[in-house]
């Protein structure tokens, strides 16, 4: 059957770039005017529209693990508000009961109207820096129901129709540690939600309402059948994969991800039958980001002109279980459902390398590492420090891991060291690459980072949410495994190793040193050219005796390498293979 033209591709280009340029616009706003430095900072939000039946239109270039929650979550707002929406309203959410990920994840959804008729939706979607509960941050891996993470927030009107409700205002308020800096970002979503309806009505002057509806229509059945077209280009069948988080934090583990991609003639079928049951600790998931991991996933290795809209979620049928940790029954906690999400979203790519190995990289560090103090300074006012440590990628078919990157999944952003000093009560001692931790291949996994803080107030509470100690970063095409992350207090004769997650209480002058995991390597070591390897040595990031132990390479004392020694060495290894 021929592709049915599109009827005007000038306008259909240019309305599609606009609309994602509104959600852009969006994510601007979020940057200039959130308080936080989670928002503002580490740029842990994201930005769309959608249209007046809830479809996603265009999401801004923010978390691509959000690409699947704000449609769930649009969808129980429809249904929930059927008949009750009205111009000026805006509605709120954070329940994962009700289309939420996890408590700090607060939704902001603004309805869009033009002469009392409903078009669309401006969204707004950010991670808070505190939302109550028993722990600064709302983050403790620790926590074993929903209760103990801070303020549920189930679907209900901010605004009435302009006006704000003020006991909801007041009880959010009343129920966190820092209520200036959560009111400034809530404010800075509502800035956001204003930007993209304003966006949004430009377009419906310029083009009309049924005009901007039809290209709307268009642009969604467009990327269907793109990504229709690009998924009839794999090979049928189905591939299966498992990988692994440690433990739930109370010492049960591991825990087991697993994933079988169905491809058919033009869709997809990602089943998680086999992944382990929901567990104690809050590192419980949803389906909604389950799905974002599905689609975060595919994203990488379909043309990246197929654009984040409900067209692309069409072709894919997302099956979990119930009572699995991607699918778990209340009251779960699911504070820690972060470190979940990277875990799947590897398993995805480690299935989907079977099907595409030449589009398919090594495991990265295994996601952000994520790490929060909490207490109250000698003033008494509290504080929230919430901080996110990225590592970076693994060996790729044609090139190494990127280092100190975010992982794929989560497009975080570095705070830099002046800022994080100049605000939280912590002194940081070094921030910097560990030489020797990338996985060894063809092409190199990432290095290790390591950020090492000094707590400067009297005492506080420690989280820390990492994973990939015991279940290293997976290598692929014969590359190895990259090297384990660590937690450790107070460096030194009397250091203790720190479990990979943990709530523990510090005092004045505790040092804590992490280190995120070294990525996969890419590849056989020992098919690495020399070269590159020298100028691993020369740039630091690996050692001379690590480029004959991994690679066979033999550098000389004068940085040089010794190609006799290099090729007797590498030709020994392979016939004793």
């Amino acid at each position: 059957m021929a592709e049915p033209a599109i009827r005007d591709p000038i306008t259909f280009e240019v309305v599609k770039n606009a609309l994602a340029s509104v959600a852009d616009e969006m994510a601007v706003t979020v940057v200039r005017t959130a308080h936080s430095q989670v928002v503002r900072d580490s740029l842990d939000f994201s930005t769309a529209i959608c249209d007046a039946h809830g479809r996603l239109v265009a999401q801004g270039l923010c978390l691509p693990l959000h690409l699947g929650s704000i449609p769930d979550a649009m969808a129980m707002l429809l249904r929930k508000y059927a008949g009750d929406i009205h111009p000026q309203d805006v509605f709120i959410l954070n329940d994962p009961e009700e289309g939420g990920m996890h408590l700090p994840d607060i939704f902001l959804f603004k309805p869009i109207f033009q002469d009392n008729q409903l078009l669309g939706f401006a969204v707004c979607v950010a991670h808070y820096p505190d939302i109550g509960g028993r722990t600064a941050g709302g983050n403790a891996v620790d926590s074993t129901e929903i209760y103990q993470e801070g303020l549920q927030i189930p679907l209900l009107k901010l605004y009435h129709g302009g006006r704000r409700d003020e006991a909801l205002f007041s009880i959010l308020k009343k129920n966190v540690r820092i209520p200036d800096i959560v009111m400034g970002d809530l404010s800075a979503q509502m800035a956001a939600c204003h930007i993209g309806e304003e966006g949004y009505l430009r377009l419906v002057g310029r083009y009309g309402i049924e005009g901007l509806q039809n290209l709307i229509d268009e642009i969604l059945d467009y990327t269907e059948r793109m990504l229709r077209a690009e998924l009839g280009k794999f090979p049928v069948g189905t591939y299966s994969f498992e990988d692994y988080i440690d433990d739930d934090g109370f010492g049960s583990g591991p825990i087991t991800i697993c994933v079988s991609l169905t491809f058919s003639e033009d869709s997809l079928v990602a089943d998680f039958t086999g992944t382990s049951p929901q567990v104690r600790s809050a590192l419980n998931a949803t389906v909604s980001i389950t799905k974002s991991a599905v689609y975060t996933a595919l994203k990488c290795v379909v043309p990246s002109t197929i654009l984040s809209n409900d067209g692309f979620y069409r072709p894919i049928q997302v099956m979990v279980p119930r009572g699995t940790i991607l699918n778990p029954t209340h009251p779960a906690a699911r504070a820690a459902r972060g470190l979940t999400a990277f875990r799947t979203v590897d398993t995805i790519l480690g299935a989907l390398y079977q099907v595409l190995p030449s589009r398919i990289g090594a495991a990265g560090e295994g996601g952000a590492t994520m790490i929060s103090i909490g207490g109250e300074r000698l003033d008494d006012t509290p504080f929230v420090f919430v901080d996110f440590l990225c590592g970076g990628w693994g060996g790729r078919p044609h090139q190494d891991g990127i280092d100190g990157a975010s992982n794929i999944a989560a497009n975080l952003s570095n705070v830099p060291v002046e800022e994080v000093e100049l605000y939280q009560p912590v002194q940081v001692e070094e921030y910097g690459f560990v030489r020797d931790t990338g996985g060894a291949g063809k092409f190199r996994g990432c290095l290790s980072v390591a950020r090492q803080i000094r707590f400067l107030e009297q005492e506080g509470i420690l989280h820390i949410r990492s994973d990939r100690r015991r279940f290293p970063p997976y290598g692929l095409d014969r590359g190895q495994h990259g090297t384990s992350s660590w937690n450790i207090l107070n460096p030194g004769p009397d250091q203790e190793a720190l479990p990979t997650h943990v709530t523990r209480p510090i005092v004045h002058g505790d040092v804590l040193r992490h280190m995120t995991a070294g990525g996969g390597g890419f590849g056989d070591p020992l098919h690495r050219d020399p070269r590159l390897v020298l100028q691993d040595v020369l740039d630091e990031k690996i050692s001379r005796e690590h480029a004959l132990r991994e690679y066979g390479v033999v550098v000389t004392e004068a940085f040089d390498v010794d190609d006799e020694r290099t090729l007797r060495e590498r030709v020994r290894r392979r016939a004793a293979c």
